[in-house]
Order: structure tokens, then C-alpha cells, then sequence
């Protein structure tokens, strides 16, 4: 069905869930190809919306059969999209021709390219970002696909620089209602990076063993000629790459690992370590972000550049100039002296490391974490024994309701109430809330000059961020 696009663009595509983190930057490609691109999705929010609008996309707010007419050439169907959405049943009942967003990707985007594949369980956006601008920095004009905004590049999400290389986030979640195997097995890698390998997306997979078993999927496919870096700390990832055809490199913070980092120092706003291959020292860098998660990131990063030969100073002058990606330690403003944080973190592993990482960037600062309970996985009680241990990290916690909660059963669900009981056993302070709205006002009332409210969500719980700009703000007008 894709097959029938013309080369240089002009048909009309039109994208269902059109403001996914995927879909918006993929609209934008076809956008840039030449095609018509027209979309549907609903409770769309920066920073899509902004996304689609600067690039002239027309989109609707809900979907509706209207929305096909005159009928497209192609619609693309986000994973979001289920049977007895108005638009899917019009595009089956008509026989519009459909596909998914990875079967785009797989059929008109990477033909021609040396697809290089960024995937796991954390990292994979801050990593993907990090490599295109090392590749773009170094000259190599790289098409690349990235599941968040990266600011290096205006904003986008997407390049098409028409260089020999497409660097391309892989998600292992699935791919459309009428595909449920996973995204990455679209995008038949030359090059593979594994930064982590633990248990998610517990809405579709039953155990880890389960996501395992896709993983080594994905790594059968990277060709002998090929190669795969993973995280050396990862029983997992050892796992999953113990029959790959292909060469397997190592990189981490101890010497055991191919690639090694250290001599970790966060110095005058930036994390500054070295870099070791087999024992080789080959360079030294400077990333103006915090976090040891994020020195393993760049590390893949390194390591899969300087094997594609890449040149050192390149590397170090794309790191030293990188800015993370949105929703990640993204500072949105400090009111009355209460800076305000927001990241992505959605798993009790990404929490913590994301707290250690506030505590190395802002030493001797409260500390206030705010959580939303949204993802598939973070809103059922599969991390209730977890999420108390990442969270002590913070000095106090405040839990925002259950994303969804009328979908899952009692027993099934998270219990904000217990696993605020708990951290209040280890010392902390800790309260579970009803809405955005109430945590706001709390903040508003007890964050003080020199506190830190780190948002945490995988997506906009319900406006929070914005309503504490806006309180904190009123209240240093006050005092003022």
C-alpha cells in the first residue's frame, strides 16, 4: 500500500493519533518530502501541538469519518488507535489503504539508509538525540527520528539531512491494532544499541521474559556485519545477545566493560569524565547535563560513533554543546525562587536515578517530588514495593491520582495511599492527592525560597507544571 506514494510527494496522507511522540515528528517528515499531511488525535498538548502547528500541519480535535473526506491516499494508523474508532471503521468499510507508522518507516524511509537503532527500557531518547547531534556536528547529515524534542536541532524531533546513516529510536511497544508485534522489528538495524533491559508496558506484555524474548528478536536481525553495544551491568542484555551473529561491545563504568567511563566529576555546571576503550583512554568529555544515567548514554553514544568512524574531537564538541531533551531535568521557571522541573520519568528506576541526579546538579536543595501514576505500567500495583525506595530519594512526596483509574480493577491498581504510608516510614514526608489542582495549592502554600518541585510524568498531569508557575508566581507577588 505504501508502494503507491509518490517519491516526491504530493499525495495526501492523512496520520490517526497524529500527535503521538512518534507520529508528529513522522508527519513532519512527509511534510518535508512534499506530501499533504492532515491528522486526527485528541487532548493534544505541547509539545506536539506546537510541533504541528509551526510546520503547517492541519489537525482535528477528536475523531470523526468527516475527517477522511475526500478519502486520502494513505492514512497512517497510531498504536493508540483501536477497532470502533469513527475513522478506522470508515478507513476499513471504504478500503482506504492504511498502514502503520513503522511500516512507513520500514517501506518509504530507510530504503537506502544504514538504519542505526537506539533501544531499551530507559535512555533511548536522550541517546538517540545525542548521537544525531554528534553525527550532524560531525558533518555526516543524518536522517534520525527521536521520541521527544531535542533543542540542538530547532525543536524537532526529525531530520532528513540525506547522509548514509538513520539514527531511529526503537520502542519495543507495539505497533498498531493490526500489528502487535513491536515497532523495532520494523526498522531492521545495521547497528544496535541496548541501553537497559527491565520490565514495563505491563498493559501488553505479561512478564519480562516476555519482552525479552522481542529483544532477541531484534537482535537476530542485525546482519553479521553489523554490531551491537549494550550496557555491561545488564544479566539481561547478556542474555538477549548471547546468540547474536554479529559483534557485541560493552560499555559502563567499570573497567570490566569494552567502552569505560570515568573520573566522573560534575564541575561548574556540566558532567565531566573520560573515556576508555579496552583500556585505552580516547577521550575526555564534558556534558552540560547531570547524572551517571546520562554518562551511560553518552558513553553508547561514543562508542557507536567513534566506531562509525567519527572523529574524537567531533564527539566531544557535539556533547559538549548538547542540550537535553524536553521533559528531561527541563527547567520551566522559578517563581518567587522555587525552581520548577519536569521530567519524563515514569518507572521507579528512572525516578531514582533522576533524583540522584537532581541532588548532584542542585547539592542541599529540598527537594519536592511530584508524581503522576499515567503510564500503562505505573498505574497498576507492579511497582508498588519499588516505588517507595526511588522516592526516599526526594525529601518529600506528593502523589497525584491514578491516571485512567475507572480502567483497572481495585486489586489491580496502585495505591498512592499505601506507597505514601510507606514512604513515611523511611522518614520522608509524603501525601497522596486527589487532583493537579490540589497539589498546586499545597505547593503554593508550603514550597519555599530555594526548593526544588520536580514534575514527574509521562505526560501533562492535568497542567501541573503550568498551575504551579502560575500560584508560586502570585504568591512571590504578594510577598513582594
Amino acid at each position: 500500500m505504501i508502494a503507491q506514494l509518490g517519491k516526491s510527494g504530493g499525495d495526501h496522507v492523512h496520520m490517526l493519533g497524529v500527535a503521538g511522540s512518534a507520529m508528529a515528528p513522522v508527519a513532519g517528515m512527509l511534510k518535508e518530502r512534499g506530501f499533504h499531511v492532515t491528522g486526527s488525535d485528541v487532548n493534544v498538548y505541547p509539545p506536539a501541538s506546537t510541533l504541528l502547528n509551526s510546520l503547517g500541519i492541519h489537525w482535528n480535535e477528536g475523531y470523526r469519518a468527516e475527517n477522511l473526506k475526500p478519502a486520502p491516499d494513505l492514512a497512517v494508523v497510531g498504536n493508540a488507535i483501536s477497532r470502533g474508532n469513527p475513522e478506522i471503521e470508515f478507513i476499513l468499510d471504504e478500503k482506504i489503504p492504511y498502514c502503520s507508522m513503522p511500516q512507513l518507516l520500514e517501506e518509504y524511509f530507510l530504503p537506502g539508509r544504514a538504519p542505526i537503532v537506539v533501544a531499551g527500557t530507559h535512555g533511548k531518547t536522550t541517546t538517540t538525540a545525542m548521537l544525531a547531534w554528534i553525527f550532524h556536528t560531525a558533518g555526516r547529515r543524518p536522517d534520525f527520528l527521536i521520541g521527544g524534542v531535542a533543542p540542538n536541532f530547532g525543536e524537532r524531533s526529525y531530520g532528513l539531512g540525506g547522509g548514509e546513516e538513520f539514527l531511529i529510536e526503537g520502542d519495543e511497544y507495539d505497533t498498531a491494532f493490526f500489528d502487535k508485534g513491536p515497532k523495532f522489528l520494523h526498522y531492521h538495524p545495521d547497528e544496535l544499541i541496548l541501553t537497559s533491559l527491565e520490565y514495563d508496558h505491563a498493559d501488553i506484555y505479561p512478564d519480562l521474559a516476555s519482552i525479552a524474548l522481542q529483544f532477541q528478536r531484534l537482535v537476530n536481525l542485525v546482519p553479521r556485519r553489523g554490531r551491537i553495544l549494550i550496557w555491561a551491568d545488564s544479566r539481561e542484555l547478556h542474555e538477549v545477545t548471547s546468540k547474536a551473529f554479529c559483534p557485541v561491545e560493552t560499555f559502563g563504568l567499570t573497567p570490566e566493560a569494552d567502552w569505560c567511563a570515568g573520573d566522573i566529576a560534575w564541575r561548574d555546571c556540566a558532567t565531566e569524565f573520560r573515556v576508555a576503550h579496552r583500556g585505552k583512554e580516547v577521550a575526555y568529555v564534558r556534558l552540560p547535563v547531570a547524572g551517571r544515567h546520562n554518562v551511560l548514554d553518552a558513553l553508547a553514544a561514543i562508542a557507536l560513533a567513534s566506531g562509525r568512524g567519527i572523529h574524537a574531537s567531533a564527539i566531544h564538541d557535539a556533547l559538549a554543546t548538547f542540550q537535553s531533551v524536553r521533559r528531561r531535568m527541563e527547567i520551566k521557571g522559578e517563581p518567587g525562587g522555587v525552581l520548577i522541573v519536569e521530567d519524563f520519568a515514569h518507572h521507579p528506576t528512572a525516578i531514582g536515578v533522576t533524583l540522584e541526579a537532581a541532588r548532584t546538579r542542585w547539592p542541599g536543595r529540598k527537594i519536592w517530588a511530584a508524581v503522576e501514576p499515567r503510564s500503562n505500567t505505573m498505574r497498576r500495583r507492579i511497582f508498588q514495593d519499588a516505588l517507595p525506595q526511588a522516592l526516599s530519594l526526594a525529601d518529600a512526596v506528593l502523589f497525584g491520582p491514578v491516571n485512567r483509574a475507572q480502567q483497572l480493577e481495585e486489586s489491580d491498581r496502585l495505591s498512592p495511599e499505601a506507597i505514601a504510608e510507606s514512604i513515611r516510614t523511611r522518614g520522608r514526608a509524603a501525601k497522596a492527592f486527589s487532583s493537579a489542582e490540589e497539589i498546586s495549592e499545597y505547593l503554593a502554600a508550603k514550597a519555599a525560597a530555594g526548593d526544588i518541585i520536580l514534575v514527574m510524568s509521562n505526560g501533562g498531569f492535568d497542567g501541573l507544571t503550568q498551575k504551579l508557575l502560575e500560584k508560586l508566581g502570585a504568591v512571590a507577588g504578594v510577598r513582594a
